[in-house]
């Protein structure tokens, strides 16, 4: 019987293996929500990435009906969100779906880098928030000091912190308890009896039905039959299905204000059911959407080549395929003299990109090489023209260019005190980062502030802030804003030939130290050939790294058994005139790890 005042909306916040996914399954076992024998460990997560990876890529949104000691029967939407800053976008609209928020912190690892941006996310959308220590079953687990910690940062009061292990069910009861008396109903929304208003916060692909819309309503009620509008295309459909996750999903006659559920309406595209969209009534629509959409735009770009070329029809119907489940990737043909055909992807960030390989590899058992990210940089043309860069390949003639700009980051670092100054070192002078302050995080924990370029984060800087701190610093980051840089080009040329593959864009201030190690590192790279090859680096008109792959030398002289010197000279001088011929003829072999030679010097100086 539909009651919006015993309905709960809740989403579980938390950084990287905090146990979210974990808490979700003793929830739904203390219900009794799903079968004993369908019972299985991170039973929210669906793809296998996500279960050896341990972290959630795609949230699931779950109901469950609690039985309180007050008497009631109350409805508790969970939505289970990702942990990591690759999908904050997603958090933020899954967080716009509810009222209330469970902030999950590891007694173990105490507060992180992502525990503190989906904090303060869950702030911004004006939700209750109630945290709760889990793993306080580990002999290592200390939740005064975490405890201490969230007081500090986020000025939670310790008295109300909950403290429960997801792994053995300690706490999970009386924290259910806190939720329905804590936060509150979502009548102050909108009612049934308004216009229908709902929030798209996700959307997946099914072969037989097509694009599934999970969706939350604000007001209004929304039945079988009904003609919607999706506001931000202004396209039209005829609702099919509609229904409840409980926790595969339900058949249900209605969805009415309150209340989380999917909707099949026959639409084909996922580019038409946007993440953040709102949902109104085709005959009676509202006029205004709801706050918050925004167009979700990559911001890291990298090419991807099938591993073999005739595999190039293959490698598209995946990407195809691929695409249909996730808005946020996109892919558009190219085509390199060195690589030959394939395609310029982009992505949210490492983790996404890292993600799609992963899963072209296994669900479609294609092998592809991926090249070196890039991030997408803007040029003002001496014309005045805006020009967007996501590839070195784009980037205009230097006598064309008036202003070059390049996207900067919000970086927090959180970290013991003892790693403080190796860590500004890296973020500001390896980084070219700026250090902006320091800020107290508990007894034991600080927090970094810097404004950094994205360039500089892509590649190498997670693993190093690791190594330098042992593991026990974590960060986050946010996309800010452009800002004009003194970037160049650098082109790699192979035999006296631009490969365009190779070719990277860099700040001036590294523009050698990177093409010099470059092109050493594809010395060791690229195999001998008959003839010597030059590998250089060319910028501002100019060589400025080179290095010579030496040639293959045959022993001409092995068939001459003494004689006059003047027959070896000859035969000397007829093999050198030979290489030289072959040299201005010959192509060169480039392998393909040679491709991923950028990312491979990041990765020995981090070894270092």
């Amino acid at each position: 019987m539909y009651n919006p005042e015993l309905i709960r909306n809740i989403s579980i916040i938390a950084h990287i293996d905090h146990g979210k996914t974990t808490l979700v399954d003793r929830i739904l076992e203390l219900t009794h929500s799903i079968d004993e024998r369908k019972m299985k460990d991170q039973y929210l997560d669906m793809m296998d990435i996500e279960r050896e990876r341990g972290i959630t890529i795609k949230s699931q949104p779950v109901k469950i009906y609690f039985n309180s000691k007050d008497g009631n029967k109350y409805e508790i939407n969970i939505i289970d969100t990702p942990g990591h800053v690759d999908f904050t976008y997603e958090v933020s609209r899954s967080l716009a779906a509810c009222e209330g928020a469970v902030l999950l912190v590891d007694a173990s690892q105490g507060v992180e880098a992502q525990t503190v941006t989906n904090t303060y996310l869950a702030i911004e959308n004006d939700l209750e928030i109630i945290a709760a220590l889990n793993k306080i079953d580990l002999p290592n687990a200390n939740p005064e000091e975490t405890m201490l910690e969230l007081d500090d940062l986020i000025g939670l009061d310790v008295d109300s912190i909950k403290t429960i292990s997801g792994k053995t069910g300690e706490g999970v009861e009386e924290l259910l308890e806190t939720i329905v008396s804590k936060i509150p109903p979502p009548t102050s929304k909108g009612t049934s009896k308004d216009k229908l208003k709902a929030l798209i916060f996700d959307a997946i692909y099914d072969r037989y039905k097509g694009i599934i819309i999970n969706t939350r309503v604000f007001s209004g009620t929304i039945k079988k039959g009904d003609k919607i509008k999706l506001m931000a295309t202004g396209k039209d459909y005829e609702v099919i299905e509609l229904g409840i996750f409980h926790p595969e999903m339900t058949e249900s006659d209605s969805l009415s204000a309150g209340e989380v559920g999917y909707i099949v309406a026959g639409i084909k595209n996922i580019e038409e059911a946007k993440v953040g969209d709102t949902i109104t009534s085709s005959l009676d629509p509202i006029s205004k959407p709801l706050e918050g959409y925004q167009e979700v735009k990559p911001m890291v770009y990298a090419g991807l080549y099938p591993g073999v070329p005739d595999y190039y029809e293959e490698l598209r119907k995946a990407l195809d395929k691929l695409k249909l489940n996730d808005a946020s990737f996109s892919f558009i043909p190219e085509n390199s003299p060195a690589m030959g055909f394939g395609f310029r992807c982009g992505f949210l960030g490492l983790l996404h990109m890292e993600v799609i390989r992963e899963r072209i590899e296994r669900e479609f058992e294609l092998a592809v090489i991926l090249t070196a990210p890039s991030v997408v940089y803007k040029a003002k043309l001496r014309n005045s023209e805006i020009v967007e860069i996501n590839n070195p390949a784009e980037y205009p003639e230097p006598d064309s260019i008036d202003k070059v700009f390049e996207p900067y980051a919000k970086l927090e670092i959180i970290t013991p005190p003892e790693y403080m100054g190796n860590l500004i070192n890296l973020a500001q002078v390896e980084k070219r980062g700026e250090f902006l302050s320091v800020s107290n995080a508990g007894k034991n924990r600080v927090v970094l502030h810097f404004e950094i370029p994205l360039a500089e984060l892509i590649f190498d800087f997670f693993d190093k802030m690791k190594a330098i701190s042992r593991g026990y610093a974590s960060m986050d980051y946010e996309f800010l804003d452009y800002r004009q840089s003194d970037l160049i080009k650098v082109k790699i040329l192979v035999n006296k030939e631009p490969v365009d593959a190779l070719s990277f864009i860099a700040h001036k201030s590294k523009a050698y130290e990177t093409a010099r190690k470059v092109v050493d590192k594809l010395q060791d790279l690229i195999p001998k050939h008959q003839f010597e090859i030059p590998v250089q680096g060319y910028a501002d008109g100019r060589i400025i790294a080179r290095s010579t792959i030496k040639a293959f030398r045959k022993d001409v002289l092995a068939k001459c058994y003494g004689g006059d010197i003047t027959r070896k000279m000859k035969l000397l001088e007829k093999q050198k005139a030979g290489k030289k011929k072959m040299r201005e003829i010959g192509n060169v072999n480039i392998p393909q790890d040679a491709f991923l030679a950028l990312l491979r010097i990041n990765d020995e100086d981090t070894k270092k």
